[in-house]
């Protein structure tokens, strides 16, 4: 009954359009209105404990250094050093963004930010080669993804808080599944432009690739920066965010000078309008997941999934599968902070590495941004490139179909995840 109670006031709240922040509080005080525990305080006192968390300002710091990098000529130099190195080969543009948007993960941990900038940057250069509109926003949203995947992700930092799980350990546990969707994002392309007949650039010569890396340098040295000091303990998640953020603001404005001083303020003002959306989803998440705790959801849960306990690999396969129906109709942070308290017990209870399970629910919540009907980044791309949500969507599904093979074998095979993670991070 208890189960019914939570799913159904959750599922009639956003059926009637009530955002998501306030579903999760109107759950909350659901649960502890069926339970005759119904105390406005204690509602009240939640809500400030779910954003009372010092790992949770790394948010507003990833989310600036985002901002600062779209603006302050970061990205454009990264995908000027991605263009020169593959940029003549046959499809170069598709690698290039492939390329772009892995190093751009590693700067700013936002996957709507990477959307917009390679959208911004890209496209427009695709479609005078000759390349299909489809397709090409299709390869952009794909690759946007690894945002939240490549550290740093403000997606780790959400579930870490949330599941109490080392964020250290996340963000260096996200590399490899990382790579190995860019990976399958490569073999995609390379088996759609096959058969095109679209000339390449010519091939940049080795001054041009010098010269493209040097002016990239320092924009390449900020993942280097945070990856090295989150594995040898320079600086924890939170300390390396502001590490991040002040790295690229005096980069921009200082060595670049692309950035001046009258574009902060809007800067600062998205970077906090954006982080005050997050953080309000966290601390009304933290009333229902209180009161998940309190009704004992996770032991009646633990109860009705019993035979899968025996068996990780079928039990991971189907908290996946729920996590792929909840992303088509949610976007990531709310399907992280309702379904991580959910999922947990569960995991432990199955004795699943916690850190091997937040990298899976992580990509395939990344995966749910690129889903329709409600993908954040599909709307991105086409908001930004100025095409319809149908063009996008058709082009994503060959791409997505190579990211849910790759999640595939990650499940089947854990050791892809855990053997170079337990290597980074010792």
């Amino acid at each position: 009954m208890t189960i019914t109670i939570f799913l159904g006031a959750l599922l009639v709240a956003m059926a009637l359009g009530v955002p998501i922040a306030f579903a999760l509080l109107a759950t909350g005080a659901a649960l502890m209105w069926h339970m005759n525990m119904f105390d406005a305080q204690i509602l009240a006192q939640n809500t400030i404990e779910g954003a009372n968390s010092f790992p949770l300002l790394a948010v507003p710091f990833f989310m600036l250094a985002g901002e600062i990098m779209n603006a302050g000529g970061l990205s454009r130099r990264i995908v000027n050093l991605a263009m020169t190195l593959v940029g003549h080969v046959k499809g170069g543009l598709g690698y290039v963004v492939i390329i772009a948007a892995a190093l751009m993960s590693a700067l700013s941990g936002s996957a709507v930010a990477d959307a917009a900038a390679l959208t911004a940057l890209l496209l427009p250069m695709m479609h005078k080669a000759g390349h299909s509109t489809t397709r090409s926003t299709g390869l952009i949203a794909s690759a946007a993804i690894m945002g939240p995947i490549i550290p740093p992700s403000i997606g780790f930092v959400v579930f870490g808080v949330a599941a109490n799980v080392s964020i250290s350990k996340l963000f260096l546990a996200g590399i490899a599944p990382g790579l190995m969707i860019a990976a399958a994002l490569w073999i995609t392309w390379w088996w759609l432009v096959r058969s095109e007949d679209i000339a390449p650039k010519p091939r940049a010569s080795k001054q041009e690739m010098l010269r493209a890396f040097k002016d990239a340098t320092l924009a390449l040295g900020l993942p280097v920066i945070v990856v090295v000091g989150l594995k040898f303990g320079v600086f924890t998640p939170t300390e390396a965010a502001v590490v991040a953020a002040v790295y690229a603001l005096v980069i921009a404005m200082f060595v670049y000078r692309e950035l001046k001083w009258s574009q902060l303020y809007g800067l600062f003002l998205a970077a906090a309008q954006t982080t005050a959306v997050v953080m309000f989803l966290v601390a009304a998440a933290m009333v229902s997941a209180w009161m998940i705790t309190v009704a004992n959801l996770p032991a009646e849960l633990i109860s009705l999934l019993q035979p899968l306990l025996d068996n990780p690999k079928l039990l991971m396969l189907a908290m996946m599968l729920v996590t792929i129906l909840v992303g088509t109709a949610m976007d990531m942070t709310p399907t992280i902070l309702i379904l991580t308290p959910v999922f947990m017990p569960l995991v432990k209870a199955a004795g699943i590495d916690p850190v091997y399970f937040g990298v899976m629910f992580m990509v395939n919540n990344a995966i749910g941004l690129i889903t329709p009907p409600v993908g954040t980044v599909l709307s991105t791309v086409a908001g930004v490139g100025k095409v319809s949500m149908d063009t996008v969507t058709k082009g994503v599904m060959p791409f997505m179909i190579a990211q849910f093979i790759v999640l595939g074998l990650m499940i089947a095979f854990p050791q892809l995840v855990m053997v170079p993670a337990k290597w980074l991070y010792g």
